[in-house]
């Protein structure tokens, strides 16, 4: 895996939403780091390519309340566990669970697989709300996918928060998840 400034020179064969991605971050004057890959749908291919990035390893889940009528975007450390019942009593929602493709595909333009911050970019009616580990918001960086599996990015932490987040109207929530595995 090679190491890339900004978006790629040919965006040939590349997807819509990926491109988007791209479009949006430069139009925001957002600085990234980009590397291409195979498919990156677990954790441990993740590992390989966050450390080809240098970055934290952040693991994004897309979650929601057993009616369906609210919409979780949780982004934290890689080495931590999801407890459902940690999380449900800081934000107020019962019985948390992951949300079907068709629901990440409607509010975020994103495929099992590719779950990233970026897919707030198309959520302009604001569905999602954005939960972000304490740990996350304290490194100088963070990777994400620019909404498709096959490249990663890394990116400053506070450029998303300052810049990222309030282009998209959406704020987010600081939750204290459990010890990590180390």
């Amino acid at each position: 895996m090679e190491l890339f400034q900004g978006r790629p020179e040919n965006m040939e064969g590349r997807l819509p939403r990926e491109v988007r991605t791209y479009d949006f971050l430069d139009r925001l004057g957002i600085e990234y780091l980009r590397t291409d890959h195979e498919r990156a749908d677990n954790m441990e291919a993740c590992y390989e390519i966050d450390a080809v990035l240098g970055v934290l390893i952040c693991k994004t889940l897309f979650l929601c309340n057993r009616q369906k009528t609210k919409f979780y975007l949780l982004m934290m450390p890689g080495d931590k566990k999801f407890k459902t019942k940690e999380l449900s009593s800081q934000i107020g929602s019962a019985r948390l669970s992951f949300a079907e493709p068709e629901d990440m595909l409607k509010y975020l333009d994103i495929e099992p697989g590719a779950v990233s911050v970026m897919g707030l970019m198309n959520d302009p009616d604001h569905q999602v709300q954005l939960l972000i580990d304490e740990d996350v918001l304290e490194d100088e960086y963070l990777g994400c996918h620019p909404c498709v599996c096959t490249s990663s990015l890394k990116l400053r932490t506070a450029d998303i928060v300052e810049k990222f987040l309030p282009a998209t109207g959406h704020a987010y929530q600081t939750v204290r998840l459990g010890f990590s595995d180390q």
